[in-house]
């Protein structure tokens, strides 16, 4: 397999369309149609994390967080970045960011926080904007139905649970073809009326390319007539955070001992107790203080994070209890999720996972 084919495989389950405008993910190091050898997954590139590629013989890497986030202006191995980013390409290897995409996907960062707590009956706590399309284009009548399956096998109609959904209208459309036309329908020079049928349908933001390429290959016209749409519907299976249900409510202090077992911290900084039992929790991997009125308005009772300042404890205010786990505490099963997801793609390859602990900070 080549770069590109894992990374394909690896925006199925995160497509990097959905990762926040501020990020910086996607291939960041190497070429994609490099041959691999074997993939390295990590949730931070680092310099011993390289070694660890070199002594496995892996020449991707697939790190959760990006070690390129602002732009270089030299490279002379003067900070971990920049010799990091050295090493890579010394040794011919590639690295690949998912970062926000990920934590954006219904089955990525904060999915994998709700498994090791045990929450069901989840929802996005923020969907995104954005991320909703619409095409609508114009086919003669007779040629509408094989289009619009031809659009629906491409991605293009799905909407939540539901498949096949578009809307059409009748009308009559009218071109005239020039000397240098082609016309599937009339003659040049002469001004064709057709019966035509308009269909629209929704898509998501990542699956742009397909139903394009759809549009174009199976519409009968040589030229297409099509609009898009970016629509102000927000998408309910993409975004930041999630919120979920324990199956039987259990007391704070339970709750508290249930985290620090699932999700392997040793402290926990949280905000009072407010002595009432733990259903609804929202959980946000990652730097998540931007959610605490959202975890609020969706009556959590938990929400759980990390990078809390002092003064958004406050935040809290008698409504919920705030708990911040540590930044790589809330992420360090990711890791595992995306060996998981590579190796139930293609289970013949050589997939590992990084023994490196990149956790920066440490407890005493």
């Amino acid at each position: 397999m080549i770069v590109k084919e894992v990374t394909a495989i690896l925006e199925e389950l995160a497509p990097l369309a959905y990762a926040e405008d501020f990020d910086n993910v996607g291939l960041l190091v190497g070429r994609a149609d490099t041959e691999v050898s074997g993939v390295l997954v990590t949730l931070d590139t680092l310099e011993n994390v390289v070694d660890e590629a070199i002594a496995k013989k892996c020449n991707l890497i697939v790190s959760f967080h990006p070690i390129i986030f602002q732009g270089l202006k030299k490279l002379n191995g003067a900070t971990y970045v920049e010799r990091v980013v050295i090493k890579a390409i010394q040794h011919n290897i590639a690295i690949y960011s998912m970062h926000t995409a990920l934590d954006n996907a219904m089955e990525g960062v904060n999915g994998k926080i709700c498994d090791m707590l045990g929450l069901g009956k989840r929802k996005i706590l923020i969907p995104k904007k954005g991320t909703i399309k619409k095409l609508s284009t114009y086919v003669p009548k007779a040629d509408a139905a094989v289009l619009k399956e031809a659009l629906f096998a491409a991605g293009a109609g799905n909407i939540g649970n539901y498949s096949h959904c578009s809307f059409t209208a009748e009308g009559t459309g009218s071109y005239q073809a020039g000397e240098n036309a082609n016309p599937t329908k009339g003659a040049i020079g002469k001004t064709h009326y057709e019966e035509e049928t308009q269909i629209n349908v929704t898509y998501r933001k990542a699956n742009e390319a397909q139903v394009l390429t759809s549009l174009l290959k199976n519409h009968p016209y040589e030229e297409v007539a099509y609009e898009l749409f970016t629509l102000e519907n927000r998408d309910q299976q993409i975004g930041m955070g999630m919120i979920g249900e324990l199956h039987v409510p259990m007391g704070e202090q339970a709750f508290l001992k249930l985290i620090k077992d699932k999700m392997q911290v040793s402290v926990i900084r949280h905000s009072k107790l407010l002595g009432k039992k733990v259903k609804r929790v929202a959980v946000l991997g990652g730097s998540g203080a931007f959610a605490i009125a959202a975890a609020k308005a969706a009556k959590a009772d938990f929400f759980i994070s990390a990078d809390l300042k002092y003064h958004q404890f406050y935040e809290a205010e008698n409504q919920i209890v705030l708990a911040d786990i540590g930044h790589y505490e809330t992420e360090q099963f990711t890791k595992q999720l995306l060996v998981d997801h590579l190796t139930k793609k293609i289970p013949n390859f050589a997939i590992s996972l990084s023994e490196s602990i990149t956790n920066p900070i440490k407890y005493f």
